[in-house]
Parts: C-alpha cells; sequence; structure tokens
C-alpha cells in the first residue's frame, strides 16, 4: 500500500502554524506592550514630567495605533492579544470619538463670537488677524505671546477700532496675553501670578448677564523642569463661579482634554466648544505646513452655564504657529 496515503490522515491532524512564525509573535507582543503603557497614561492619568505630558497629547494617535494592532492580531490570529488592544481601544475609544460628534442644542440669548489667537512671539499677520475679527464679527478676542509691537501693530491694522476695550498685559516673547473686546471690560483678578500673563475680565454685554474671561497661556511643559510649572499655572485658573455668574477660559492650554489637568476644569463645569459642537479633533498646533510633531488640538474655549457654544471654526494665520479658533456662543438668559 502506497505509503503516502497512510500518513495523509496525520498531516490533516496537525495543528495549523500561525502566520509569521515566532519572529512576528514577538514583534506583535513588543508593539502589544508598548501600546499598552502608551494607553495607560491617559486613561490613569499619568502626566507628570514632559515625556508623559508629550505622550497624552498624542492620545488620538494612540487609538488609531490601538485599532491597527487589533486588527494584526485578529488577522495573524493571535487571539490574546487582539483581545487586550481590542477592549483597551475601546477604552480609548469612548473618550476620544465623542468630540467628533456633536452634542449640540440650539439656545435663546444673546450670540457672542470669541476668537483666540496665539500670534508665535508677537509674529502673526496683524491686518489678517483685524480681517477675521471683522469678517466674522467677533466680540471678544484672546491673544497670547502679545508683545508690546503686536499691540501697536493691531492697532495700526485697526483692531482698536472694532475692538476698543481691552485689558491687556504685553510682554516680551511668550510672557503677554490679552484681552480685546467689543463691550465695556473690567479688569479682575482670577488668576494669581502665573508663568506667563493670564489676564482676566469681566465684560458687559448689553441686554445680556455679565460674563468673566481669563485668556489663558500656561507654561508650554517641553523644556527641562517645565512639566511642574505647566501643571502650576493649570492649576492657577479658576473653577466655575461661584454666584453663578457665566465664566469663560480662552486661549493657548498647551494641553488636549487628555490631559489630567483639564479634565479637572471639564469635570468642575466646564464644557469645551469644540467638543461639543463635534470638532474636538480640529487640531490647532502645529500650523499649516507642519506635520511633526503630530498635529494636537491644545487651544480651547471652555465656558460654564450659562453660556452655550454653537459651532467653531478654526482658521490659518499667516506668521502664527498656532490656528485661530472661533467660537460662537449664546448668552442664555
Amino acid at each position: 500500500m502506497d505509503q503516502t496515503l497512510l500518513a495523509a490522515p496525520e498531516q490533516e491532524h496537525r495543528p495549523r502554524r500561525k502566520p509569521g512564525g515566532r519572529a512576528i509573535t514577538v514583534l506583535l507582543l513588543l508593539a502589544t506592550f508598548g501600546f499598552l503603557g502608551w494607553a495607560a497614561l491617559p486613561l490613569a492619568g499619568l502626566d507628570g514630567d514632559r515625556y508623559t505630558v508629550a505622550l497624552v497629547a498624542l492620545t488620538q494617535y494612540a487609538l488609531l495605533t490601538g485599532i491597527v494592532l487589533a486588527l494584526l492580531g485578529f488577522m495573524l490570529r493571535r487571539w490574546l492579544t487582539a483581545l487586550v488592544v481590542g477592549l483597551v481601544t475601546a477604552s480609548l475609544a469612548l473618550s476620544v470619538v465623542p468630540r467628533a460628534i456633536p452634542n449640540t442644542t440650539p439656545a435663546q440669548g444673546v450670540a457672542l463670537r470669541v476668537l483666540s489667537l496665539n500670534t508665535y512671539f508677537g509674529g502673526a499677520d496683524a491686518a489678517q488677524v483685524v480681517g477675521l475679527v471683522r469678517q466674522n464679527q467677533v466680540d471678544v478676542l484672546s491673544l497670547q505671546e502679545l508683545t508690546p509691537e503686536m499691540v501697536a501693530a493691531l492697532d495700526a491694522a485697526g483692531l482698536a477700532e472694532v475692538l476698543p476695550h481691552r485689558v491687556y498685559q504685553p510682554g516680551p516673547k511668550a510672557d503677554g496675553t490679552g484681552i480685546a473686546s467689543r463691550y465695556p471690560v473690567q479688569e479682575l483678578a482670577l488668576v494669581p501670578q502665573t508663568t506667563l500673563a493670564q489676564p482676566s475680565a469681566r465684560v458687559q454685554v448689553p441686554g445680556a448677564r455679565d460674563f468673566e474671561i481669563v485668556a489663558v497661556h500656561p507654561l508650554y511643559p517641553m523644556g527641562r523642569d517645565t512639566a511642574e510649572l505647566w501643571a502650576r499655572d493649570l492649576r492657577a485658573l479658576p473653577g466655575p463661579a461661584a454666584d453663578g455668574t457665566p465664566r469663560m477660559l480662552a486661549g493657548d492650554f498647551n494641553a488636549t482634554l487628555d490631559h489630567t489637568r483639564l479634565k479637572y476644569l471639564l469635570n468642575q463645569g466646564y464644557t469645551d466648544a469644540a467638543e461639543v459642537t463635534g470638532a474636538g479633533l480640529h487640531p490647532t498646533w502645529p500650523g499649516p505646513g507642519s506635520w511633526f510633531p503630530p498635529p494636537v488640538t491644545i487651544d480651547h474655549v471652555l465656558t460654564t452655564k450659562g453660556i452655550a457654544a454653537q459651532s467653531y471654526r478654526t482658521f490659518d494665520v499667516a506668521g502664527a504657529d498656532h490656528r485661530a479658533i472661533l467660537a460662537t456662543l449664546v448668552l442664555t438668559r
């Protein structure tokens, strides 16, 4: 009898080898452990130094990485790897995906348009900034990295004609910050002294309740020994007003919605205008034409009860390394 026919049944019962063999298994496991460590940072609130701060800022990219790894695990029949990665990826998706889903409701009240821009050491095109203010009928403007030269350039371009009221704390390089308003303002001191200026004001809007605004700009957490200062500057930002006065924080937070300090503000009662309008994944830094570091959303308009977000847009501005953000809001009655 042919020996080949006798051997055939035994061969049919041999377990099929997984694609790629041991080498692929090792590589997939290494990638999985790296992903799990990355994903643990935002899920566990671990952003205490500049390296973990940077990795948490890239959480949306961790989500994409998890999707790819889970699919690879499934295709390569590494079932346990696919299951573990899939579960962790789902946890990330629960926090990231809703930012792209609009959740606004029409509100009755007085419309308010707020524009914010980091001017990159005062290098932004002042005429373009004033053009955005005019074209979009901006009511309040938050400016970061506001230098004395930038103040002069903006006024020369006509900013004072449309936004005559102001609380400015200009300074060299990144130190200065300011608020310009169509409506009368009263300077406040809602934020104690921080590394960079973070001025605040009460804005008196005709036909509506007054509201308070802070122009936000904590120190960027990328240099040596800066993460602690960044966290301290964010901790200095005020929570919602105890008397119910509507309050707004607008500016360059140097933080995404995945960072612990920003989560804390949201848990206190703030709402992110980009997130609620479905634009929470629109990148604001770095500016146009730059893909490294990967684009992230670190500029925000946060509002408390009494201020309802209706729409949100970003704009490229020549000379700036951030995109300008425009939130259309309603001061509710």
